[in-house]
């Protein structure tokens, strides 16, 4: 018996019939999978759609070719591949509750989902560095993140990340001190999913999540209270008003990327606060719960678009050209954009 499984009876199926060890499927009764599927289908549309728009804005107008929207083109890209490479198999592995792509693809799936995380996490961590840059130096900000500079992060964001993910599945190291276990308990054909033992998810935890994490938090209240004595000194003092609006503008855009950070750390919060303490509990958390919990990592994707056309005008009047046909006309790459 799986030990992520129910208890076999009589009555119940496998994945592969004819073959050993063949991991147990679940049926789903037709209103929980109809459900799932529209569920399923419209986060996955949200995702390609806002994302792909997020891309073609930042890539189409000339306006928006600056540091901070390579950063959010980069984590869009992430978001992107998320939803068009990740997410669709994965939503066939809980509508089937099998895997039925081969152990192969499956490597393959698992490392392109974690690099995925990591890159979403690296790109908020070199965002919230030109955040800092921008609000709380800002007459160092032109000559510290250059293009150039924007460039050198979006490579190590992305190289760092593909090196660690595939690394870690292809060489078995999330398997360390388990590998029996492993073996002899969980592994069984038609399964897809990424075990660790204690090591691997406490390494794991303290290098993806923790520490950049952590680093984040410091930026940003170091930001915040930046920004408040900015608003006070402007309220009390005349200064000059295209310097003013600059610095409103800046502080504007560091919101609304604070909360694209909140977003991917509530989504992913409580999936990687699970997957540290299950190899501590003797995986004792219900897999349902941990299936729900793994799912909401992947609504971060469809939320970033969401909260880019909230709040940058920007995005809705790129967004408003994109859908009737605009930005194929003549110069179009040129129009003037409010980046507020």
């Amino acid at each position: 018996m799986n030990f992520s499984q129910p208890a076999l009876t009589e009555d119940s199926y496998f994945c592969f019939e004819s073959v050993n060890k063949s991991c147990p499927k679940i049926i789903y009764p037709m209103a929980i999978r109809v459900l799932l599927q529209i569920f399923f289908t419209v986060i996955l549309v949200i995702t390609l759609c806002g994302n792909i728009l997020v891309i073609v804005s930042i890539a189409h107008f000339k306006h928006l070719h600056t540091p901070t929207n390579y950063l959010i083109l980069s984590l869009a890209v992430t978001d992107l591949l998320m939803g068009s490479v990740v997410m669709p198999p994965y939503m066939v592995r809980v509508l089937e509750s099998c895997w039925y792509f081969g152990d192969v693809f499956c490597k393959i799936h698992m490392s392109a989902d974690i690099m995925l995380y990591s890159a979403s996490m690296l790109n908020l961590s070199f965002i919230s560095i030109d955040r800092y840059y921008a609000v709380c130096q800002p007459l160092h900000y032109r000559t510290k993140i250059t293009t150039s500079a924007t460039v050198i992060m979006i490579l190590v964001c992305w190289s760092v990340s593909a090196f660690a993910a595939f690394g870690m599945v292809f060489l078995e190291l999330n398997l360390l001190g388990t590998r029996d276990f492993y073996y002899e308990n969980v592994a069984c054909v038609g399964g897809c999913v990424l075990f660790q033992g204690k090591t691997a998810s406490l390494v794991c935890f303290i290098l993806s999540f923790f520490i950049p994490g952590f680093i984040m938090l410091v930026i940003y209240k170091k930001i915040f209270h930046v920004a408040l004595k900015q608003a006070r000194s402007i309220h009390s003092i005349a200064c000059n008003n295209v310097q003013s609006e600059n610095n409103k503008n800046e502080r504007k855009a560091t919101k609304t990327l604070v909360i694209v950070m909140g977003a991917f750390l509530s989504c992913s919060t409580p999936f990687i606060m699970s997957n540290l303490i299950n190899p501590f509990v003797n995986y004792s958390i219900p897999p349902v719960l941990t299936e729900t919990l793994f799912c909401m990592t992947y609504l971060n994707s469809t939320c970033n678009p969401i909260i880019y056309a909230f709040y940058y005008s920007w995005f809705r009047k790129a967004f408003k050209m994109i859908i009737f046909g605009k930005i194929f006309q003549a110069h179009s790459s040129t129009a003037k954009l409010s980046t507020d």
